[in-house]
């Protein structure tokens, strides 16, 4: 029962609606032990042969009169208890979205997506059926056997109820080794779900390139494994399920057995009169939605405590990066990036990343990054952004370490073209306005422009209000870009980070895009990682990135005279750009 002891900070916010329940679901267990009692005295007069016509109509319109009263107090209790853990489902969906948008990369590096998605449907509706079913039939099954125990020790025979209690015992026990049982399995069923979320996310996500390779069949199957995992899983939650109620009905049925059979011994020899009999039979009737109740009482409560339990272990997760009151930094200056001696490796990892980088980037300056692939050129533009922990003093940014900043007032002085670029289920507009619900239709036009879309725009139906589909698929790759590159533009940022964001354009295309950033930026900073060096060759700064070191640096020409890496790769670039112009001319 420890989950009611968790779940106590939300009913002790709510004690009003929890407090209101709860009174009227005990009135009713109350109300509700007259009419059997009613029934008795009827046919102990009617033995006797003192009922009468108005006596059998009083007694009659009392107990319907009792049954709409129970009515109306069995909404009641329902409309508050049910409203409330409605509301508590609301609370815990919220918290776990606000905690996930707080997480840093290296949380879902770690959770699988359909995790996560299982954990805010599944999870969330058992927690919220333990705080309504799981708090009535606790209440319920403890206050109804306790009332109608006690009428039937005071009012009928304590002899006769000690007898007929006499399986209860067993009936603990059951449902406690049963419990152990449930929450167990039912863990391993919300696990098990999970992976199939997961398995079906991946796969819709991936279904061009499920359709590309010919893997359609093989992910069916593999599907088909997940999916009879679960069920497999599910069909032993529900093999302890289903012994609940039998195992309780039968032990009930015993109880009604001694209560019969004891109670006709003690008819006959005078120590009960028949309406005793039969209203103690009444009340043990009413002792069997009781004993069912604390089968499935046992049945939530472990479903809730094994959700609660995997929703905790996400909640109680500390966000790597966290904001804060820390520096927020002075409005309106020109940000200035230093990095001294930086060695970064992911967490998990044994070799590093980046080793010993040292740079520096100065107000207005624009700075390439170039190197092979996996050299860490990504990893440099993230750790700007302080995606991930770093050692400290190693980063800073206007002279202040990247530790120390408030991470939302940090992130504010950037914009991020990532290179995965991601659209969302939008239109283009909306899409390229996500920095800036407020900009200006102006400052989007501008933005458009600098990133070349104003001729794909023109040719889109819709324009503006064209829908992207999801993750942008009904657009190419190089307009996805340029749209990631426009949505950076709209915030105006001091810094701009361009993380390898025109590999899907054309070398023309491309040119446009960066006369255009050289004359709208200027005066800000601009830092761009690419594999085309004529993406870099106007940078005022140069780094050449191998293994995660840097090899090179300088301006274009001092990198031409070293003659290394860069040289090389720029002069292979524009052979092959060469030869590619003279195929389009012939």
């Amino acid at each position: 029962m420890r989950i009611f002891q968790r779940l106590w900070w939300f009913i002790k916010a709510h004690k009003k609606k929890y407090i209101i329940g709860i009174l009227l679901l005990v009135a009713c267990d109350v109300l509700v032990l007259l009419p059997p009692w009613l029934v008795g005295e009827l046919i102990n007069r009617m033995r006797a042969g003192t009922l009468h016509g108005q006596g059998l109509a009083w007694s009659v319109a009392l107990i319907a009169a009792l049954a709409f009263l129970l009515y109306a107090m069995r909404f009641s209790w329902r409309y508050y208890l049910f409203g409330a853990s409605l509301v508590l489902e609301k609370t815990l969906r919220n918290r776990l979205f606000g905690h996930l948008t707080q997480m840093s990369p290296v949380f879902y590096d770690r959770r699988r997506t359909g995790d996560l998605m299982a954990l805010a449907t599944n999870d969330i509706v058992a927690i919220e059926m333990t705080s309504s079913m799981g708090i009535l039939m606790l209440v319920d099954s403890l206050v109804m056997t306790v009332v109608a125990l006690s009428a039937m020790v005071i009012l009928i025979s304590w002899k006769l109820t000690l007898a007929a209690l006499l399986p209860l015992p067993l009936l603990a026990w059951a449902t406690g080794y049963y419990g152990k049982l449930l929450h167990d399995r039912f863990f391993d069923a919300q696990t098990a779900f999970g992976r199939l979320n997961g398995h079906v996310q991946e796969s819709i996500s991936g279904i061009r390139v499920l359709r590309a390779f010919v893997q359609e069949q093989p992910d069916i199957i593999s599907f088909t494994k997940t999916a009879d995992d679960v069920m497999e899983k599910n069909i032993r939650v529900a093999r302890i399920d289903a012994l609940f109620e039998p195992t309780i009905s039968l032990l009930i049925g015993v109880s009604f057995l001694i209560g019969i059979g004891y109670g006709t011994t003690l008819v006959f020899h005078s120590e009960l009169t028949l309406g005793e009999l039969v209203s103690f039979n009444l009340y043990l009737g009413l002792l069997i939605w009781p004993m069912l109740a604390l089968g499935w009482l046992m049945n939530i409560v472990q479903r809730g405590s094994a959700s609660w339990d995997r929703l905790s272990d996400v909640l109680e997760e500390k966000p790597e990066i966290t904001g804060g009151t820390k520096f927020k930094g002075p409005e309106n200056t020109h940000a200035s990036l230093e990095m001294i001696d930086l060695t970064f490796r992911y967490p998990g990892q044994e070799s590093a990343v980046l080793s010993n980088i040292t740079l520096t980037v100065r107000p207005g300056q624009t700075v390439g990054i170039v190197g092979r692939t996996g050299s860490g050129k990504s990893t440099l533009m993230k750790l700007w952004m302080h995606f991930y922990t770093v050692p400290e003093c190693t980063i800073y940014v206007e002279g202040i370490p990247i530790e120390q900043w408030n991470t939302a007032a940090l992130r504010s002085r950037f914009g991020y073209v990532p290179q995965d670029h991601f659209l969302f289920s939008r239109t283009i507009k909306e899409n390229i306005s996500f920095g800036d619900e407020e900009a200006s239709d102006e400052a989007i036009e501008r933005a458009l422009a600098n990133a070349a879309l104003k001729m794909d725009l023109a040719r889109m139906p819709q324009g503006l209000a064209t829908p992207v589909g999801e993750r942008g698929i009904t657009l190419s790759g190089g307009q996805k870009q340029r749209i990631g590159i426009a949505r950076a533009l709209v915030t105006e940022p001091e810094v701009l980070l361009l993380d390898d964001s025109l590999s899907a354009v054309d070398a023309r295309t491309e040119e446009t895009i960066l006369s255009h950033l050289r004359r709208e930026r200027s005066g800000k900073t601009t830092i761009i990682a690419a594999h085309r060096m004529s993406a870099v060759m106007h940078a005022d700064r140069i780094y050449v990135l191998d293994a995660g070191r840097i090899a090179e640096q300088g301006t274009h020409f001092e990198l031409m005279e070293q003659n290394g890496w860069y040289a090389e790769q720029f002069r292979r670039q524009q052979a092959l750009a060469t030869l590619e112009d003279e195929g389009e001319d012939a």
